[in-house]
């Protein structure tokens, strides 16, 4: 399999540091609020990566961290729980969204049980002891107000700021920058330890007999995490393209400096923005939707993933209700394709076995060319056509249902559903025999009955198909 490497700036095969098996880390959600579908977009793209990856023929281990301490879990833990002591207000806070997050994962198929989730406060002492070998190493100095990386240091022993991406380091130099995420052009020491403040929750750290209580910064929490769970270096890192820099580039600096290592991970994997009238999706900007919005406008989950899906991870992805229409369509689509292994009928059809294997062979081309999603659906959107002239024979049963079942397997769109009831079945026969007396009006109304349960129906010389709506 090949894919874009941010650290190379080409394609390039993955070859796993441990043989036949590929270690992933995912920078996760900051558990602060409710996550938008441009955050879930970037989660879609790394859930795929690793059924893409499986797919074509490896074991994985993929780490996803909780971002559940850094400034914006503490100014919104104070806003919502001002009675509450500081720790508490940031625990209530970030469990409650923890498990907001982890339904709307689920609902837009990302399989969590594939996924080793960390929170960063569970990892303060490994975050500790990095900050102490900075230290020692000169890599950090402390400050009054907490500890601060070293850029200067760090380019002086040869290494370099700015491995992911070009950075002007013009104002390099003694300037400091205590913000957990900042200017993207801004290029400071930033900070590893910020040292406790009266209403903020904080940690005891000891260094050399002298105590600095306080809580870590952003960045050293995943160096700190992947590290705990992976080692360093390990194979793949994921996120958005707003994380190159400078999280993902303090990252690497402060890693390779604490452990002694040239690589933090081998290959670096961003995805592109989701936009909203050609802007960026940013709280900030309060041009956002989450997956609630999507839902209350009666669009399934899995319509969000198809549309994900259908950019290709390294293009700019636009969202609008339109655009997310379409999707709908198209998953409708393979839905009904899917259903017809319910209904297959005696008849000679061109989709037989050496067709369906060969089809998901050049599925799976795709996918292992740099994750070319579109392509991938491009190819199965031709078969859905092709099926929908033909039908399905009896004799290509088992070949389509493991197709199908591979299908989902790579896509995570949900595809392998229970045959429809008996008491819809039997509508539809009703419906059938309503026509056959060419009581039309009747045949109508058992129609729209059917489309109150979400079934469409199409009559065919071959008899009438049913698809879920």
């Amino acid at each position: 399999m090949k894919i874009h490497n941010t650290l190379t700036r080409q394609l390039e095969e993955i070859k796993p540091i441990n043989d036949g098996e590929v270690s992933i880390y995912s920078c996760g959600p900051t558990v602060y609020d409710r996550v938008h579908i441009g955050n879930l977009a970037s989660f879609i793209y790394a859930d795929t990566l690793r059924r893409v990856l499986e797919g074509s023929g490896f074991k994985t281990i993929h780490v996803m961290n909780y971002t559940d301490v850094d400034d914006k879990t503490i100014k919104r833990s104070q806003e919502l729980y001002p009675d509450l002591e500081p720790l508490d207000a940031l625990k209530k806070l970030t469990e409650s969204e923890i498990n907001s997050f982890n339904k709307d994962v689920d609902a837009i198929g990302i399989d969590t049980n594939k996924i080793n989730f960390i929170k960063a406060t569970e990892s303060i002492n490994e975050m500790q002891k990095m900050i102490v070998d900075l230290i020692n190493k000169k890599y950090a100095y402390i400050a009054d107000d907490g500890i601060y990386f070293s850029i200067d240091k760090y380019k002086s022993q040869g290494k370099k700021y700015g491995q992911l991406s070009s950075i002007d380091d013009a104002s390099t130099g003694n300037a400091r920058i205590n913000n957990d995420e900042y200017d993207k052009t801004s290029v400071h020491d930033f900070a590893l330890w910020k040292l406790a403040k009266s209403n903020e929750p904080s940690w005891e750290f000891d260094i050399n007999n002298e105590k600095y209580s306080g809580r870590p910064g952003w960045h050293i929490e995943c160096s700190a995490m992947s590290h705990e769970t992976l080692k360093t270096p390990f194979d793949i890192h994921t996120g958005g393209i707003d994380l190159i820099f400078p999280h993902h580039e303090n990252e690497i600096a402060q890693s390779t400096s604490a452990l002694e290592k040239n690589r933090l991970a081998n290959y670096f994997i961003h995805n592109e923005h989701l936009l909203i009238d050609n802007r960026k999706m940013s709280k900030s900007l309060n041009n956002f939707y989450t997956l609630n919005d999507i839902t209350n406008n009666d669009y399934s989950p899995i319509a969000l993933r198809m549309l994900v899906l259908q950019a290709h991870y390294r293009s700019i992805l636009h969202f609008s209700w339109d655009n997310l229409k379409s999707a709908v369509h198209r998953l409708n689509a393979y839905q009904a394709m899917a259903d017809l292994r319910w209904q297959t009928k005696n008849v000679e059809s061109s989709i037989n076995d050496t067709y369906i294997e060969n089809t998901l062979q050049e599925i799976n081309k795709a996918l292992e060319n740099d994750m070319n999603t579109p392509e991938a659906l491009k190819i199965l959107s031709s078969m859905e056509n092709k099926i929908n002239e033909q039908l399905l024979s009896h004799n290509n049963l088992d070949s389509f249902n493991s197709f199908i079942q591979k299908i989902d397997d790579l896509f995570g769109l949900k595809l392998m559903k229970e045959d429809i009831s008996d008491e819809l079945k039997n509508i539809i026969t009703q419906r059938e025999k309503a026509r056959d007396d060419k009581d039309f009006s009747r045949a109508d109304e058992l129609r729209e009955e059917l489309l109150k349960s979400n079934i469409s129906i199409r009559d065919t010389q071959q008899g009438t198909i049913w698809s879920r709506v």
